[in-house]
């Protein structure tokens, strides 16, 4: 069962993937797919390593010992999603919209790890599933912040003449 899910669940980011990064603000998307990709790999890596989570059902579990597919394609996937809802937004209104994931995702991590073999917590909580995601979410929507700034000023500036 639990392979069967993993599979759906690479189908789903696949098929999504286009739709996600289909937007005049492409690069952007893709700097979040590829950030997100890398801070969430450095932080499951360090759980994992420390004891925290262990996922006994993974892909290539040879050679990762994280789960590669959640921190490399699905989780940065949903970030892309995130950072669209939340683009042109003020820091209140983003705060509340984190809401709309963190509480889901934690509930479903939690749901999932009583009744499925993909994880198992053993220094984890709900809680600390709920601040790892936002913590996450927040720093790619500030990285995004940073590029619109870098973006703007960039632009502003006078193109430069040969004489």
């Amino acid at each position: 069962m639990e392979r069967l899910m993993i599979r759906g669940l690479f189908l789903l980011c696949v098929s999504l993937f286009p739709f996600a990064v289909k937007t005049p603000k492409y690069k952007e998307m893709l700097i979040v797919f590829f950030s997100k990709g890398v801070l969430s790999i450095l932080l499951d890596t360090f759980v994992v390593n420390t004891g925290r989570v262990k996922y006994p059902i993974r892909p290539m579990p040879k050679i990762f010992s994280t789960n590669i597919l959640y921190d490399l394609l699905f989780f940065p996937l949903l970030s892309i999603f995130w950072v669209r809802q939340t683009y042109h937004d003020k820091l209140p209104y983003i705060l509340l919209k984190s809401m709309t994931w963190s509480v889901p995702m934690s509930i479903l991590q939690w749901f999932m790890e009583k009744k499925t073999d993909l994880f198992e917590w053993k220094k984890w909580s709900i809680l600390h599933t709920f601040a790892s995601v936002n913590f996450t979410l927040f720093t790619i929507r500030a990285l995004v912040g940073l590029v619109k700034i870098f973006n703007r000023n960039s632009s502003s500036e006078a193109p430069i003449t040969l004489e």
